[in-house]
């Protein structure tokens, strides 16, 4: 598999900032039938896999809490946005409920153990478990699905953007606030 040249998305990965555009692409697109349809469809086979392999949760939430277990979530734009037109209205963060989450090192949608969007997950919460024999399948399942969902943002000319959960919340947390996307709540 070749790698791409550099473009503007490029630059604003490394940045972790989303362009205004990119934003409103990806709330018009997850309010799409067909395109949430085809993403829910790549969250399904995830879950499949995932039953076979039977990962250990223990719902103790250390995986939400970034810092402290020392990872990041990086998703798509697109799943950001489904997401946030997924959930329950009362749900959706504003741009401070996004900065308190980071500045606690988590994120906004788990106020205490449990995630109160876990329905509506983006497909990196989906793949990783706490488990360590989930260790040896996890990422090349990541991988693969990731695959998926690339060739959702390609079939429907939706751009695409990989960067860190928070700060695409908080891009389109500033759409939502501007009637851009679902009703904006406290959140985080």
């Amino acid at each position: 598999m070749s790698i791409p040249p550099p473009t503007d998305s490029y630059s604003r990965l490394r940045t972790g900032t989303p362009a205004r555009a990119d934003a409103e692409a990806w709330l018009r697109a997850a309010r799409d039938a067909q395109v949430s349809g085809e993403l829910e469809l790549v969250y399904a086979a995830v879950a499949r896999e995932a039953a076979r392999r039977r990962p250990v949760c223990t719902a103790s939430g250390r995986c939400c809490r970034f810092e402290a277990w020392g990872h990041r979530l990086y998703t798509t734009g697109l799943e950001a946005a489904f997401t946030m037109v997924s959930i329950d209205p009362a749900l959706v963060p504003n741009e401070a409920g996004v900065a308190r989450a980071l500045a606690r090192g988590g994120c906004p949608f788990q106020p205490a153990t449990l995630c109160e969007v876990h329905e509506h997950r983006p497909l990196g919460c989906r793949v990783y478990y706490c488990d360590p024999t989930a260790q040896e399948w996890q990422q090349a399942l990541s991988e693969r699905m990731l695959r998926e969902v690339r060739a959702i943002h390609d079939r429907h000319g939706v751009p695409y953007l990989y960067a860190e959960w928070r700060s695409l919340l908080s891009a389109l947390a500033s759409l939502t606030a501007s009637g851009g996307g679902a009703t904006p709540g406290a959140g985080g």
